[in-house]
This record gives structure tokens, sequence and C-alpha cells, in this order.
């Protein structure tokens, strides 16, 4: 920051008639600057944009826009209008990446622009008609910038709580106020210039150049010497030296802070080289935010048609929404318009609950999240089939001769039937009654004219591969 800026002021006013020229250096610093921080925020989150995508991806919740698109999105039709909150964590992510990187395409472009009109006299900064290309230069610039900061200031605050320990705060004010600085101030000394308000005018002590160049570079170099300490403040180098503090990665979902372990940022030996020159090459490479820029873009005009195909989306579609059973004694029902449905019954609800071992208690999160790894599955099954036919003493066989007969010619169901048994089969069967003792032959047994072959459990050498 201090060298660029520093090169940037100085050749502005030793050269204040081509100052156009090398205020780029200082504007590109400042677009590169806010991509920077944002990187450094994604990296906090996970190594890599493959696992940035997924930690996205399994984000919870994903917390409304702040002002002013809460209030836009009340005007323009709520969670359907435009201004919607994302449903999936990685359509978030993908907005606001878009809300940052293209700035840096803005601004360049919008640089190289100024100077080519300036090069044409077609440029004009004193002058803000539409027929310059001033006033166009700034306005885009404006939208640009606020667009980059707003979406700073939203990541902050999804994240500010799962990287706390990375203290996001000051790191957001240390940008936001270079942003702020460097762009608002000379944007407002350019329109109080301007030929159009007469605001500041030049007097026998200060000309023209001294007010539109002079002022705003030497603010500039003393305003960003003050921000390059609070720098050291806002991003130190001990979590990188050798035997810093062990740091982890932040979980998605906080519904399972408590349930899943944190993944540790391993440390890596120092790649840099000497004095860090190698740092300082891949911190300029120009091809990363090229990349960054052209994934934007891709998902702007392309992936955001197909955005409800990730698996995201389809998690949530397929989950079941009891959520709202406490808050009313109904849940309102699907978009299917089916009559015939269950969803708007709570008693229904239950019976889900109960069956797929869902908790009893809707809101909970710790339970919820814990539900997600056994739904579909019978919480209170026997641990192996043959738990329940399995005794230590020995049975005898159901004999059909005994008791009441039934209206089958039938004995009453033994005991130990399974429920929804056939009642023609013979579940009776012989135990060992030792450890000697070796398994009942094939019993054969005639039932209502047909002969049957029962012998429960089977051998030995059948029951490991039967068990399982």
């Amino acid at each position: 920051m201090v060298p660029v800026y520093a090169a940037s002021s100085f050749l502005q006013m030793y050269y204040y008639t081509h100052a156009i020229y090398f205020q780029v250096m200082s504007d590109c610093y400042e677009a590169f600057a806010i991509a920077s921080f944002f990187a450094l925020m994604c990296h906090y989150v996970a190594p890599d944009l493959h696992e940035q995508k997924e930690y996205f991806r399994n984000l919870h919740p994903v917390k409304p826009w702040i002002w002013p698109l809460s209030w836009t999105a009340k005007c323009c039709g709520g969670q359907r209008g435009p201004w919607r909150t994302p449903k999936s964590g990685l359509t978030w992510f993908n907005i606001i990446w878009i809300g940052i990187y293209h700035y840096c395409f803005i601004r360049i472009a919008m640089t190289l622009t100024a100077v080519a009109t300036q090069h044409f006299d077609r440029y004009c900064e004193s002058s803000n008609s539409p027929v310059f290309a001033h006033i166009w230069v700034a306005a885009i610039n404006c939208l640009a910038v606020t667009i980059a900061m707003y979406s700073i200031i939203q990541f902050y605050v999804q994240l500010k709580g799962p990287l706390r320990e990375h203290r996001p705060f000051l790191k957001v004010l240390a940008i936001k106020l270079v942003v702020f600085f460097s762009f608002w101030q000379a944007t407002a000394i350019s329109v109080a210039t301007s030929a159009q308000l007469t605001i500041v005018q030049p007097n026998q002590i200060l000309a023209y150049p001294d007010i539109k160049v002079g002022i705003p570079a030497l603010l500039l170099c003393f305003e960003m010497a003050i921000f390059a300490i609070l720098h050291l403040w806002a991003f130190p180098a001990k979590p990188y030296v050798p035997g810093a503090p062990t740091t982890y990665y932040p979980c998605p979902d906080e519904r399972k802070l408590n349930m899943v372990p944190l993944r540790e940022n391993e440390h890596v030996t120092p790649q840099g080289g000497p004095l860090g020159i190698w740092a300082f090459v891949d911190a300029v490479n120009i091809w990363d935010y090229a990349k960054a820029f052209a994934r934007g873009m891709r998902w702007l005009f392309c992936g955001v048609k197909s955005r409800r195909a990730d698996k995201s989306y389809l998690a949530r579609s397929a989950t079941v929404n009891m959520d709202d059973l406490t808050k009313s004694g109904a849940v309102p029902r699907t978009d299917s318009g089916d009559s015939k449905g269950t969803d708007h019954l709570p008693i229904a609800h239950e019976f889900r609950r109960s069956r797929f071992g869902l908790p009893a208690v809707p809101g909970d999160p710790i339970a919820m999240a814990a539900a997600d790894e056994r739904a579909g599955l019978i919480e209170h099954a026997a641990a192996h089939p043959v738990d329940r036919w399995s005794h230590h003493g020995a049975v005898e066989p159901r004999q059909a001769q005994l008791g009441s007969p039934t209206p089958g010619g039938l004995a009453p169901p033994s005991p130990l039937e399974p429920p929804y048994s056939d009642r023609s089969f013979d579940y009776g069967r012989r135990v060992p009654t030792n450890a000697d003792d070796e398994w009942a032959p094939s019993e054969r047994r005639q039932v209502d004219g047909h002969q049957q072959y029962q012998q429960y459990p089977p051998p030995p050498q059948q029951q490991p591969q039967w068990e399982r």
C-alpha cells in the first residue's frame, strides 16, 4: 500500500498536466485490494475453490440481504421477487463472487477508457456534461464500487461468527476505509470543482491543478500511511510463522457445531523465497483475477439457469418440513394441490417422525441434525434378525393337534410367530441345549395335506452368512 500510493501521488503532482495517466496505479490497486481481501476470507473458510463451494453448498442459515436490499425485497414481492434471499448457500456465494470480482474488470476498463478519451480530448475532467466521458466513467465506477462494498459487507455479516478468531471486522474496516478515502474523496473533489457547480474555485493562492490534483494526492499520502499502520493489526503475520497457534476451518451448519469435528488449518513450510519475493510475485498474478472474473460471468449467463439442479436445492426439496408443528396446529399443504395429501395433518407428521426415527420435538437443532443421520431407518430395530427367535433354552415345536382348533384347522398363533405371518407355516423348532449338542435334523410335518420341511436355525456352517 505504501509504495503504490506514494509513487502514484508523487507522479500525479510532479506531472500534474498528465495526472490521469498516473492515477491508473492507485485505481487498479484499489480494485485488486477488494478482490484480494475477499480471496483471503474464502481461504479462511476452505483451502481451495472446490471445498469452498462445498462449504457454501451446506451453509445454514443463509442470512437475508442487509439494508437497502431488505427494503427493496419487501417492495418487490418479498421472497418471491427478484431480491429474495437465495435458498442455496452456493447460489448466495456465486452472487457475492460476481459482486466483488466484477469490480476488477469494471475499474480497469473505466480507467483505460479515461486514459483513451483523455488522449483524444474527450474526457474533460473539469466538466460533468454528458457529452464528455468523465461523468459516465465516474457514474459507472460509483455503481461498481458500491456493489463491491455491499457484497463485502454482506459476506462479513454472514461469516462474522464462524470467522471471529480471524477478527474479520478489523479487516473489513481497513479495506472499507481505503476504498472510501481513495474513491469517494476523489469523486467529491471532482464534483465540487466541476464547471457546472463551481463550489470550489481557484484563487490567488490555489490554482486549478492544486485543487484538482495536488490536494487529493497529498491527502492520500497521509491517509494511506495511517492505513498501512492499521494493516499491521488488521492483517498480522503471526498466524503464518512457524509455531503459530492452530486454527480451524469453520462448520457451515450452525445446527451441527457441537456434533461435527472441525478440520485443522494445517501450517506448511514457508514458500516465499528470499525476502518473500515469490510471495510478492504470486500476489500480483493478474491471471488469478482474470480467471475469477471469467468464472463469475460464466455462472451469471449460463450456470444460473441450471442452479436448481444442484444437490443443495434437491436436498432441500426432498426434506420433510416439520418445523412448523410447534407454531400452529396444521402444516401448509404442498404445491401439488392434491386434496388427498396428508401434509396438512399433524398426525401424519407425527407418524412420519416415529416411523423414520425423527426427533419427537421439532425445532431442536441438535436433535434435528442427529436425525439427518438416521432418517429412513427403524430407530428401535433389533441388532440382529435372529435375536427375537433365539433362546437359551429348548423350545418345543407347536403342535397342531393341541389347543383349541381354529376355523382353518390350525392352533392359535404361537408367541414365536412374527406379525403378519403365514398361519400355515410351522415356526416351531428345536435348538441345542448345550454346547455339545447338534442341531436337530429337518423335521417332516404334515400341515393341511402338504409336506413341509422346517429347520430353525440353520446349520452352523450356514449361520454366519444367514445372519448377514
